[in-house]
């Protein structure tokens, strides 16, 4: 069977992105564990609890970690899939609108940044999943590992949009206007 998907490659993360993870999630509530289990007057607390606590928090960075690699932009049949660590979001080409959709630098473009998180994952230097925009603009669906390079993508609906970051973002948005001119 034949498929006509083609991928396109996202930014990788900052060095900064596993670094934070691993700091916030990891040795921030390792250091709180560790701290909560100076010997208290009195207290019995099961031998067992200490470690056990310590491998799931051990466990949760690994997830973390794996979850942030999972990075996904194809463009199939005229559907674009984004892929985002836990969160995968389909819109067909013809639901944008690609008349206004742009390359974009965030860092001079504050307006179409994401702002509060509704269901998504992020830490320094990558955010991924679900987050109301800023200026009233709606909601947004967003891959960013970095914020010079990010196409932005607006749906014909006016109020979601969807904000990737792509090593090549003009390429996906060229493919995407040669199917629906």
């Amino acid at each position: 069977m034949t498929t006509s998907a083609t991928r396109f490659e996202v930014s990788p993360p900052a060095r900064i992105a596993p670094i934070s993870m691993i700091l916030l999630a990891g040795l921030l509530p390792m250091g709180a564990l560790l701290f909560s289990a100076r010997p208290h007057v009195g207290a019995a607390a099961s031998p067992y609890v200490l470690p056990g606590m310590a491998a799931f928090i051990v466990l949760l960075v690994a997830v973390l970690l794996l979850l942030m690699r999972r990075r996904l932009v194809q463009l199939d049949r005229g559907v674009l899939q984004v892929g985002a660590a836990m969160y995968t979001r389909r819109v067909a080409v013809s639901e944008l609108d690609l008349p206004r959709a742009r390359v974009v630098n965030l860092d001079e473009r504050t307006d179409l940044r994401p702002g509060f998180k509704t269901n998504g994952y992020a830490t320094f230097g990558y955010s991924a999943g679900h987050y109301r925009m800023r200026n009233n603009l709606g909601s947004g669906f967003c891959l960013l590992t970095q914020r010079q390079r990010v196409l932005w993508l607006p749906l014909r609906s006016g109020k979601q949009h969807i904000l990737i970051s792509l090593e090549r973002p003009q390429a996906l948005l060229d493919a995407m206007q040669s199917l629906h001119p």
